[in-house]
């Protein structure tokens, strides 16, 4: 394209006025957004030395628990629902037939990936007894990705850990709500 080509449309710079050419406006805008976050209340924390604190314990997702019947066996029945709910598909289950009366599977394999999980509440609210619950427990660590795999045993210790600071959320199975 040559420069004096009819197609071309040439547009003029807009000339700005004072104020546009000063940037004390702009300047004082950002103090003043400065000024307000020095008065504000704070929100950090300086983490290991200060536990930060939870608005509702009872709606924070944290890590995962399997919980216990009133005879103290797993409350689980296996019926891979939370496993189909998971939209991470971070949760494997492996079922065996139930010594015991009153059910007709237990899982014999339970396991949570809390590296892959989302903890969106899923498979809290898929399952039809209530056996795994998200708790307030939020300092969750590990040294490698083996010991963030957390097996049965380990769900169920979680909930021996909050049994007394964190109730069963469901009233009909021995929750406080």
């Amino acid at each position: 394209m040559q420069s004096n080509d009819t197609r071309i449309k040439w547009v003029e710079e807009p000339q700005l006025g004072w104020a546009g050419r000063m940037y004390l406006p702009l300047v004082f805008g950002g103090l003043t957004t400065t000024a307000r976050h020095l008065v504000s209340e704070k929100v950090t924390v300086s983490y290991p030395d200060e536990e930060p604190k939870l608005g509702n314990k009872l709606i924070y997702r944290g890590v995962h628990r399997l919980n216990r019947d009133e005879q103290g066996r797993v409350k689980c029945v296996a019926c891979f629902l939370c496993a189909t709910a998971c939209p991470a598909h971070c949760i494997d289950i492996l079922a065996a037939e139930s010594p015991w009366e009153d059910r007709e599977k237990y899982p014999q394999s339970f396991t949570i990936d809390e590296l892959r999980c989302i903890y969106c509440g899923m498979c809290e609210e898929a399952c039809p007894v209530d056996a795994i619950e998200l708790t307030s427990l939020y300092n969750l660590t590990g040294r490698s990705r083996e010991e963030m795999i957390f097996d049965k045993e380990k769900l169920l210790s979680v909930y021996d850990a909050t049994k007394d600071s964190e109730p069963m959320q469901s009233k009909s199975l021995g929750g406080t709500l």
